[in-house]
């Protein structure tokens, strides 16, 4: 079955939405009243073909950029799990065998030589990427942090003396 096309109106909608995966501003950007673009929105979403569009839009761009969800997960993993010891000396310098891996964890590097009358001083500071920010993101990705309560019940319910009830 030959895929439909969309109208320009639509597509300019799909452009739109993916930018920032925001249904109400693509619409409006796309020409949608203001003051009906939420409603405009969750209609258009809502059609086959232009999830469609989006999918295959997505699925392109993760083709062209190289980014993907598994790419994603792993250089949270790589946050998440670096130990500053494989990192940095007991000096604060960045170790000569750090792999890339780990050098792709530093957030900033700040060095600081300064001289005195009574001497020198140098500071160094190697700020690596949040760990507690990276394991959130990983957990939440593998269901962990579930802040819903479940209470869907698969109890059977019994019900004795229907002779009483009434109707």
């Amino acid at each position: 079955m030959p895929k439909r096309r969309l109208s320009e109106k639509r597509q300019r909608f799909v452009n739109e939405y993916l930018i920032d995966l925001n249904g109400t501003q693509a619409a409006i950007r796309a020409g949608y009243s203001t003051k009906t673009a939420n409603e405009q929105a969750a209609r258009l979403l809502a059609n086959v073909s232009i999830q469609q569009e989006i999918a295959e839009k997505m699925a392109q761009r993760s083709r062209r950029t190289g980014v993907n969800q598994d790419r994603v997960i792993l250089e949270l993993a790589k946050i998440a799990f670096i130990k500053m010891t494989d990192l940095v000396d007991r000096e604060g310098r960045i170790r000569e065998n750090a792999t890339d891996d780990d050098l792709s964890c530093i957030e900033s590097i700040k060095f600081k030589e300064s001289e005195s009358e009574f001497g020198g001083s140098v500071e160094r500071e190697v700020k690596i990427s949040s760990k507690l920010k990276a394991l959130e993101l990983l957990g939440k990705h593998l269901g962990m942090w579930n802040d819903k309560l479940d209470v869907n019940m698969m109890q059977p319910i019994v019900i004795t003396g229907s002779d009483n009830l009434e109707d």
